[in-house]
């Protein structure tokens, strides 16, 4: 079993709340560390994806609990969500630290009935896919690091520099779930994969919503991971799919749901805007997009294009789990201008200030690749306190004030170092 970040996390959680929800997609690990730590507190283990125990859950809420002694660790909660009013009231009556840890394989503050239940009482932990830090057995400081005062010197690398490209993509294509990870070809990834989408549309959906036409929803799926790092624009994917957007917004909050896509924001200064402008599509996991868009290794090697837009996705997500154990967790946006700057990802702490990031998937670094995290930089002033370029080179090289250039590998490999760092040939 290799050390998961949340666990700390999920520790402190329980030490002072009476409910803990662990949450996230199948197969991330959820049921492995929640029997870890419920060994640890000596608390009962319960899943409810044994039928009996999801009969006597959802006919006799209030009596099911009352047969159990606690601590109690209820796994894939959403399956019966009649449990929640009855955690409510149990919680009420005696307000002490972990009672209650509860996993879930769908986002449970979006389904309905449930994200009103146990408001106030309830503290959330998400459990992504491995980052790659949980795979190479370190923790990761790349976000404070940006954040903080020290320069950024040079990142070692365990690996050649021949080999370098290699292995990020095949880091990109494996992906980070805990069953795929280890296995040993791609064709054992490929099966993987498979029945992991079947099991996914074909249970957890119909668990969360009654709808027509399920068939539909792989064709989605694999639209969106064609398309990652795009924005969400449903008249183009009503096109693609022939479905109606109507149709395609209650498909693309489902598909939400159960962990599969992710949305990120567009960053203004003014916050409003942030809540009505077009957000981008992330896959939550780069091998299951990889899959879905049916490339592999050999396929990017023939088309370095491809490869472009899996990376950013692989970035954004390598950010987000970190997001989950840095000191002072940042939102991440997008960001773009009318005159066509962009940003590929602004991370912004809850004090206002900024670090952006752009991905390339060349091994060079150009001062024009700057353009728009300078664009940026004028938008938020005195906020802004760093400006990150992630390419598939080896060295670390400034470009100006705050402006750096940092092989992809920093992120896991690396933070923010003394040593100075080689000057960029401008």
């Amino acid at each position: 079993m290799l050390a998961r970040h949340a666990t700390t996390r999920l520790r402190t959680a329980l030490a002072d709340r009476p409910v803990v929800l662990l949450h996230g997609a199948r197969q991330t690990g959820k049921t492995t560390l929640a029997c870890a730590v419920a060994e640890e507190v000596g608390a009962r283990y319960v899943t409810l994806d044994d039928l009996t125990m999801l009969a006597a859950a959802r006919g006799d809420p209030v009596g099911f609990l009352g047969g159990f002694a606690q601590p109690l660790v209820l796994d894939e909660v959403q399956r019966a969500p009649e449990l929640l009013l009855a955690i409510k009231a149990a919680v009420d009556r005696r307000r002490a630290p972990g009672r209650f840890l509860l996993t879930g394989s769908a986002n449970v503050p979006l389904v309905p009935r449930v994200a009103e239940s146990l408001a106030g009482r309830m503290e959330i932990v998400p459990l992504w896919p491995f980052s790659q830090g949980e795979i190479e057995g370190t923790t990761e400081g790349f976000i404070d690091a940006a954040f903080g005062d020290a320069a950024f010197g040079d990142a070692p690398s365990a690996l050649g520099r021949s080999s370098s490209s290699a292995r990020l993509t095949d880091r990109v294509l494996r992906g980070g779930y805990p069953e795929a990870v280890p296995l040993a070809s791609a064709e054992r990834r490929r099966a993987w994969f498979d029945a992991y989408v079947t099991t996914i549309l074909q249970r957890d959906v119909r668990d969360l919503a009654r709808i027509e036409g399920l068939t539909e929803l792989p064709r989605l799926l694999a639209l969106l991971a064609s398309r990652p790092m795009a924005q969400l624009n449903y008249a183009d994917l009503s096109r693609g799919t022939g479905l109606p957007q109507s149709t395609l917004k209650r498909y693309f909050a489902l598909l939400e749901t159960v962990f599969l896509v992710r949305l990120l924001p567009p960053w203004y200064a003014n916050i409003g805007k942030r809540l009505v402008k077009t957000p981008k599509v992330l896959l939550a996991d780069t091998g299951l997009a990889a899959h879905l868009m049916g490339i592999n290794a050999a396929r990017l090697s023939q088309d370095r294009s491809l490869l472009g837009g899996l990376l950013e996705n692989f970035v954004a997500m390598e950010l987000v789990k970190q997001a989950g154990w840095s000191v002072d967790p940042p939102a991440l946006y997008h960001f773009r201008t009318h005159e066509g700057d962009e940003v590929d990802l602004v991370l912004e702490r809850r004090g206002g200030a900024l670090v952006g990031i752009e991905v390339k998937s060349a091994a060079t670094v150009l001062a024009a690749d700057f353009k728009g995290l300078r664009a940026l930089a004028k938008a938020a002033g005195r906020r802004f306190r760093r400006g990150i370029v992630l390419y598939t080179g080896t060295e670390v090289v400034p470009f100006g004030s705050n402006l750096y250039a940092l092989p992809v590998e920093a992120l896991w490999r690396g933070g923010a170092q003394q040593p100075e760092a080689k000057k960029a040939e401008r």
